[in-house]
């Protein structure tokens, strides 16, 4: 049973308040249909199948490429601030950090509906749209997903079309942007698009600059009337300043003092990110009733971060000095993937079904080792420094707390230098069952092979594992009228012990199995006139995690812990003039050890979080936003130690259209200036929020 007992009241209310309203003439299908509310099987999303929101038994959101230019988002962070049951962690300064429902993911990202799990942060230039998930996803996404995924939906060739648009940013750190999407009409068959951006970045920090470039042509190709063909290549080459942030003091929030000091090297941390991605996806109707794709991938990425940071400091002891650590690490993964779907309708008698039937492998390459830091003075990672502004640290080379000069090595100590081999084959099979006109159900499962191989070269150790797992999915949909489900869903995903990167098996974990998740939930969905709709859901994850027992080295426990909470969300268009988005989150668990519930509280799950953003046209040329997000105060360690404040960001937009093809927007972030700390990598790594910035756009047709 489900023990949110508020979360409960509130789905009550709002499934009475859909039940009043019955009695409201009923809405033609097509009349439901809203921009970036349909899953359509031809734009390759999440679902795979062409189910409409409303029919998807599952909390989703879905951002268009208007609302990311609306809002002025540049990362995946500003839009997961916007987006009901997840939260964003800091990932080492260097990463895209996504906590779906208290589970913390750096892996579980996809493009295109294709896994995209290399760490790194990633562009919003070429993207259609963007879908958050939550809950497990492992009936379509496979291993990980165990709290949510996230997919991006890039733009492909339009045939019949030709424009050409660009976008030009300026803010008030300096950080400016150009982007660029132009689509050309080849023939009665074909279509080339072009998306371009180009980034320098800077920010409220010290030392912050770096820059991203990103290029992706597609190809669309009409092969007849039933198949069509796109081919794209994305090319990406990042680099960026990496900030760890502040630590935190003897009351265990972040030392407010120390908001402007970086505690790092202006010259070595550093983050740098080399992809080559291709794209080809061939799309063919057999008929009206079967439709099929097949997708193959190939991803090459070089990597590489360094840095130093905070890893201890006692405010009691010496407030004035602070201990840094750091290390250097490479990353040079190959991803190739070949995935398929048929989906297909049909009824047998009065009953209705759409059914998929997928198949996927996945070959990975990833070679990656880390080097540890290593002071000469102190032959260890670890050297202590008077904390000041800037830090007297620069090309590794400093005078540490004592007053005595100080000389890191980066090529002494080696952490760790794994060679993985991963081979993932995957059959997965869903059926979605019309009963009725009012009843839907949708059964399914996944059944995964999660081959790896892992050579430790510093241990010269090597170690094999392979896990074979079934991932179900069972939902019920009730559609008291057509623009209203009620909805009930299970469904289970994996981890294996190898992690979301995959980089060790050592010691026992060659022997454990994977980390298993069960998810139950019950929410509604609610379509009003002009696109507005309306959503909730109360959730249940439960883990279970197979571990070395404390007190028997050679034997294994199963430790089970529970996340609940509900969600609310309210968006679309309140008149013609007016957009509303407004969301609601609440969030609980309690650590679950070997002994039992601990009564500590999972780190980085805030109990509530909040956000509103409307947008309002004044006149047809003028309009004006306002938003603002709230988050509340978390614990940054498992111990309780630590923990984040509350806080509440304002932002705006200024929108007005000089013409039919220029526009010109301004953006205001945090307008009131508040000293904010969105997130943390670990207690003494406390990101500052940006201060107030202004970014000025100016976008177009020519």
């Amino acid at each position: 049973m489900l023990s949110s007992k508020t979360g409960l009241s509130a789905l009550a209310a709002a499934i009475s308040l859909a039940a009043a309203n019955q009695s409201l003439a009923e809405k033609k299908y097509e009349e439901l249909i809203v921009k970036g509310q349909y899953l359509s099987i031809n734009e390759v999303t999440a679902v795979k199948t062409p189910t409409p929101i409303i029919d998807v038994p599952q909390s989703l959101s879905i951002v268009t490429a208007e609302q990311i230019q609306q809002q002025g988002f540049t990362s995946i962070g500003d839009i997961i601030n916007y987006t009901p049951g997840v939260n964003t962690s800091q990932g080492e300064g260097h990463r895209d950090a996504v906590v779906f429902r208290g589970r913390r993911a750096t892996a579980d990202f996809f493009i295109d509906g294709v896994r995209d799990d290399v760490q790194y942060y990633r562009s919003l230039y070429n993207l259609k749209q963007v879908e958050v998930l939550r809950g497990p996803n492992a009936l379509f996404f496979g291993r990980g997903g165990t709290g949510g995924a996230l997919n991006r939906v890039t733009k492909k060739g339009v045939i019949g079309e030709d424009f050409a648009r660009y976008q030009a940013s300026l803010d008030t750190f300096d950080e400016t942007a150009l982007g660029f999407d132009g689509n050309v009409t080849l023939s009665d068959n074909a279509a080339l698009r072009l998306n371009v951006m180009a980034e320098s970045l800077k920010n409220h920090r010290d030392f912050y600059e770096g820059y991203r470039f990103g290029v992706n042509p597609t190809l669309r190709l009409s092969l007849g009337e039933d198949t069509s063909l796109d081919i794209s290549y994305e090319y990406a080459n990042h680099e960026r300043f990496i900030d760890r942030g502040i630590p935190t003091g003897a009351d265990g929030r972040p030392v407010e003092e120390f908001e402007d000091i970086v505690l790092g090297d202006k010259n070595v941390n550093e983050s740098d990110l080399l992809a080559n991605l291709f794209r080809v996806t061939v799309q063919h109707s057999f008929s009206d009733a079967l439709k099929g794709n097949l997708t193959a991938f190939y991803g090459d990425y070089e990597k590489l971060y360094q840095n130093f940071y905070a890893s201890s400091y006692d405010q009691a002891a010496s407030p004035n000095e602070v201990t840094l650590d750091g290390y250097v690490d490479t990353t040079d993964r190959q991803n190739a993937i070949l995935s398929g779907n048929l989906i297909g309708e049909f009824a047998t008698g009065d009953i209705g079904h759409t059914v998929i039937f997928g198949v996927e492998y996945i070959d990975t390459s990833s070679d990656q080792d880390r080097w540890n830091a290593f002071w000469d003075t102190t032959s260890d990672d670890n050297e202590v420094f008077s904390i000041q502004r800037p830090l007297n640290l620069r090309n590794g080379v400093g005078v540490n707390a004592n007053g005595v000069v100080t000389t890191n090595n980066f090529n002494v100590d080696i952490n760790d230098d794994t060679r993985v081999k991963l081979d993932v084959t995957s059959v997965y099979l869903q059926d979605e069952i019309e009963i009725s006109e009012h009843l839907d159900v949708v059964l399914g499962a996944r059944f995964d092979s999660f081959d790896i191989d892992v050579n430790n070269v510093v241990a010269n150790e090597k170690r094999s594992r392979k896990d074979e797992e079934v991932s179900p999915r069972a939902g019920i949909v009730y559609k008291p009228q057509e623009n209203i489900s009620i909805y009930a869903s299970y469904s289970e995903s994996f981890l294996p012990k190898s992690g979301e990167q995959f980089a060790n098996i050592n010691g026992a974990a060659n022997d454990l199995d994977p980390n298993t998740y069960e998810n139950r939930e019950v929410g509604m969905k609610w379509d009003f006139s002009n696109g507005l709709s309306f959503t909730a859901a109360i959730f249940e994850n439960e883990e279970s995690a197979p571990e070395v027992d404390d007190n028997d080295p050679n034997a294994f426990v199963v430790v089970d812990s529970e996340i609940e909470g509900y969600e609310l969300q309210l968006e679309g268009q309140l008149t013609d003039r007016w957009f509303l988005s407004a969301s609601y989150g609440n969030l609980d668990g309690e650590i679950v050890n070997q002994s039992g519930p601990t009564g500590l509280r999972p780190r980085e799950l805030p109990e509530h979080m909040a956000s509103i953003w409307t947008m309002y046209q004044l006149t047809n040329n003028l309009g004006l936003g306002l938003g603002a997000t709230y988050q509340d105060e978390s614990f940054i360690d498992s111990g309780n130690n630590a923990e984040l404040p509350s806080y509440t960001r304002t932002d705006m937009a200024i929108i007005y259209d000089v013409s039919a093809t220029l526009r010109v927007q301004l953006n205001i972030e945090n307008l009131t200036d508040e000293l904010y700390f969105p997130n943390a990598h670990s207690t003494h790594q406390v990101t500052v929020g940006e201060s107030r910035s202004a970014r000025l756009t100016i976008s177009g047709d020519f």
